[in-house]
């Protein structure tokens, strides 16, 4: 099998691939502006993402080697809630989310030489209604501050979450079944 290439520095991606049995897999981060062109819908905004840094991710990778992009976007009618830059943010991207739905999108490309292949995942999270202690003190815990949105569904961040309707890793950040789908394509087993 060819050598695969996680060009993340996402620890919970990590984590991800390794629960899917790709134990073997390099790091390799390219450097990429995560900018886009207005009007794209949410999925598309995270595939146009997804491809740019796949486009730089060719220059740390052989023509040989599958390597894997994705970005992952939380957005509330239409408006993307990225990383809190502060607690205060945080706080307002929270108050915002409690007791309403939002879509998380995750835009996934996986290449090999001249072959590229890009996807995405949405899925819905509804919050539930929290009060601004409650918030308050997820904060405290550290845990949304490296996080789109502001929480993290993988850990006490699930404590806000009321329903989910879609792939769960998909909000931690990287849709596995999707995945395991493209990559099964580039000659990929997960059960041999």
């Amino acid at each position: 099998m060819a050598k695969i290439v996680l060009c993340s520095a996402s620890p919970r991606r990590q984590e991800l691939l390794r629960r899917i049995g790709i134990e073997n897999f390099d790091i390799r981060v390219p450097e990429v502006e995560e900018s886009f062109p207005a009007g794209l819908t949410p999925r598309e905004t995270v595939e146009y993402i997804s491809r740019e840094k796949a486009q730089a991710a060719r220059a740390l990778c052989v023509p040989d080697e599958i390597f894997i992009t994705a970005d992952t976007m939380v957005f509330l009618d239409h408006q993307r809630l990225g990383k809190p830059r502060d607690e205060a943010e945080a706080l307002r991207m929270l108050t915002a989310l409690q007791g309403r739905c939002h879509t998380v999108c995750t835009g996934v490309t996986v290449c090999r030489g001249d072959r590229m292949e890009t996807e995405s995942e949405a899925t819905e999270v509804t919050f539930r209604p929290a009060s601004e202690a409650e918030l308050l003190g997820y904060i405290r815990t550290g845990e949304p501050m490296d996080k789109a949105g502001a929480y993290g569904v993988q850990g006490k961040g699930a404590l806000l979450v009321e329903k989910l309707n879609g792939d769960f890793f998909n909000v931690m950040g990287l849709p596995v079944l999707r995945l395991s789908r493209m990559l099964g394509r580039f000659g990929v087993s997960f059960f041999d």
